[in-house]
This record gives C-alpha cells, sequence and structure tokens, in this order.
C-alpha cells in the first residue's frame, strides 16, 4: 500500500518545498567569493547561478601558492652561544629532572624532561614504586608553562596591581578584623599537603577568629558524607581491582573521575584474559569511559538504575526483588568477597553500595582512605549565610 506521507528533511525544507531542488542544482551550497581573492569580476552578475567547480579551482590554486610564498620567507632567528655554559647543558641534549606532580586528584612523581631549562615532556618516574604513574592530565600538565593566557600577577578588585599593594590591604583588613572582633574567613579548595595544614594553624595562631572554609568545583560531598555515616570517618575509600572477579558498577565511572579516578591500573591488571578475568556490569543513563568497558552494560534512566540498585541491596539480605536485580544478585553471591560493587549520585546510593561491600565481604576494599577531598556542603552553605 502507497503511502501519502511527504518526509521533510528540515525545517527550511518544509517552510519552502523547492529549497531542495534550488540547491541540486548548485556544486557547493554557498558561493565562495572567488572574484575578492582573486581580483576577476563575473561578466554578468545577475546571471550568476552560484560558484563553479572552474572558480573553486582556481582559489584553491591561489590558497596554496600563497602559502607556499610565505613559507619561503622564514624570519632567521640567530643562536646566541653562552658565556659561561653551565656543564649539565649540552644543546640539543634533553636533561631530566626529578619532581612531583599534584593537581586535584592527580598525584605522581614525574621526571621532567627539559631543553635548555624549557620543559617540554612529563615522563613517570620509574623509580617511585606506586606513585610513579602518570594520567593524561598529567601530560599534559606541561602546557600550562606555556600558556598566554595564564594569569601573571595579582589583581585587585580586578585589576592588575602588584604583590606590595596586595599585601599591605590583606594585611590592613586582617588588622581591623581582629581589631573588631570579626570573623577571618579562608576559602580555599581542597588540601591534602600537611605543609598547607601548619601553615594555617600558624595563620589561626595570629588570628583566633580565623576559620577555613573548603570550596571544590567537583565537591564529593555525597560520596564524602557517605563515608562519614558507614566508616564514621570523612574520606574516600580506596579500592583494588587487581584480584576483583566481578565489578557492579551503578553510575559511577570508576575508570573516570569516580573516587580520585585512581582504579585504572588495578582494573587492567585484573582484566587479563584467565580463569578468574574481571567480569564487569555497568547500569548507567548515559555512556561513560567506563561504560564502555564493560562487558554487559544495561542503560535504564537514572530513576531506575536507583531502583534496582535498592534492589540487589533486597535480594541479598533476602527479599524479593524483580528478574533483572535478582541475576546481578545470583553473580554477586556467587563471586562473594571476590565482587565489588560501585554507586555514584546521591548520598543514599553510595551508602547502599558500602552496604553491599560489607554484606559481600568484598576484598577490594582496602581498608585505606583518600583524604584528598575535603568539601563539607553544610559547612559551606553556613559560610554563605555569614555573608
Amino acid at each position: 500500500m502507497a503511502s501519502n506521507k511527504i518526509q521533510f528533511r528540515s525545517i527550511h525544507e518544509l517552510e519552502d518545498p523547492t529549497l531542495t531542488g534550488r540547491l541540486a542544482q548548485k556544486e557547493f551550497l554557498q558561493e565562495i567569493p572567488v572574484d575578492e581573492q582573486t581580483g576577476e569580476l563575473k561578466p554578468n552578475e545577475s546571471e550568476s547561478t552560484g560558484t563553479s567547480r572552474r572558480d573553486f579551482l582556481k582559489l584553491l590554486g591561489f590558497s596554496t601558492a600563497a602559502v607556499t610564498l610565505a613559507a619561503c620567507e622564514a624570519p632567521v632567528i640567530k643562536t646566541i652561544p653562552y658565556v659561561v655554559k653551565p656543564h649539565e647543558i649540552i644543546p640539543g641534549v634533553p636533561n631530566y629532572y626529578a619532581s612531583t606532580y599534584f593537581d586535584g586528584y592527580d598525584f605522581a612523581s614525574v621526571l621532567v624532561k627539559t631543553r635548555e631549562g624549557r620543559p617540554i615532556k612529563i615522563e613517570p618516574n620509574p623509580m617511585a614504586n606506586g606513585l610513579g604513574k602518570t594520567n593524561a592530565r598529567a601530560q599534559a600538565s606541561v602546557l600550562s608553562l606555556y600558556d598566554n593566557d595564564k594569569v601573571k600577577q595579582p589583581k585587585l578588585n580586578g585589576k592588575d596591581e602588584t604583590f606590595d599593594k596586595v599585601d599591605d590591604f590583606v594585611l590592613k583588613g586582617l588588622t581591623d578584623a581582629q581589631a573588631g572582633g570579626k570573623r577571618i574567613v579562608v576559602l580555599s579548595h581542597s588540601f591534602a599537603s600537611p605543609t598547607f595544614k601548619k601553615l594555617f594553624a600558624d595563620f589561626k595562631a595570629k588570628y583566633p577568629t580565623a576559620e577555613l572554609v573548603t570550596y571544590d568545583a567537583v565537591p564529593y560531598s555525597a560520596a564524602l558524607d557517605a563515608a562519614q555515616e558507614v566508616f564514621g570517618q570523612r574520606a574516600l575509600p580506596v579500592y583494588d581491582l587487581s584480584k576483583t572477579q566481578l565489578v557492579v558498577s551503578f553510575q559511577a565511572d570508576f575508570l573516570g573521575e569516580f573516587n580520585g579516578g585512581t582504579l585504572e591500573t588495578s582494573y587492567a591488571a585484573a582484566r587479563k584474559p584467565g580463569p578468574d578475568m574481571l567480569r564487569h556490569i555497568q547500569i548507567e543513563s548515559n555512556l561513560s569511559l567506563t561504560g564502555a568497558n564493560a562487558d554487559t552494560r544495561i542503560k535504564l534512566k537514572p530513576s531506575a538504575v536507583n531502583k534496582v540498585l535498592v534492589e540487589v541491596y533486597n535480594g541479598l539480605n533476602g527479599s524479593a526483588t524483580s528478574k533483572e536485580a535478582a541475576e546481578i544478585v545470583k553473580e554477586l553471591q556467587a563471586k562473594g568477597s571476590n565482587a565489588v560493587v560501585f554507586a555514584d549520585g546521591s548520598k543514599g546510593a553510595h551508602v547502599l553500595a558500602h552496604l553491599i561491600n560489607q554484606k559481600l565481604g568484598s576484598t577490594a576494599f582496602t581498608g585505606k582512605a583518600n583524604f584528598l577531598k575535603e568539601f563539607d556542603g553544610a559547612r559551606y552553605q553556613e559560610f554563605l549565610s555569614w555573608m
């Protein structure tokens, strides 16, 4: 039976049905300004129907010739020799310096490759044991040294100022606040550095009303609140998947930024082919890096993901559950302590995942804690109420 439906490929075609026919007569959708580039004028502009293939080839040849001529006039750069050459620098031979890298969740012992004093490459330090690994962000961090848009000096009220003027302004504000008995707040992102904590302790000794408030762009407050409730410690739990045989993840991109993003190495070790090779089940709404690597990926709405998580928890505790959740429960029970469950999103999801792992006796949980994140949502809201 023939269909009388008319299919439109765009709103423009719906408004003007003749548009497709007119565009089909043109080899190039938009007219290329050949006359502006080559200086040629068309004999009759009103009769032009668009750019021809001949015009396109003329413009292509003109641009290629222009680029070739520009490349023939490269500026002369003179090499100036050292007056007193440093003994460790040999022109053309790179030097390597051992250093450390820390930014957010990422921390590593690294080797910095330099040429004539300029860092050009970050390499992992093979003598740093477990901390000698780098990820893509650590490798790319060298680019920030050559960022022309980076802040080059302090700012005061949005304007560039010298360090001396900013110091005078801050010291005056601190002195006035202390004299008036007012609260002093230091707003900072999470700092795991003992040096920073010692500096703030010294600062607070001089200004007793000072308080430290932490704010992170990616706060992980739900994960921290859940850890506080389950483990009694406000820190992210540390996992090791090297001996795990089953991972069930609910929205947790644990090969990405989840829980600090430190599971890639142990995950790869557990995925080596063999009788105890790790099996990975990912339940999520949007495709993630972790989901793309899963053996079984189940796509559900966010509300449905949380529902399955609750049903898995109930199933492990003997309650009736859905068929989909029952299959996951069966696999978890079969692997027992060699299985682990991850969940991301709300505090409740994190709590359920921790309780499931405790029920299984999961050996993936090392018992260690990650203190890199310190954001407290309630504390930050309290700070906002002071303003």
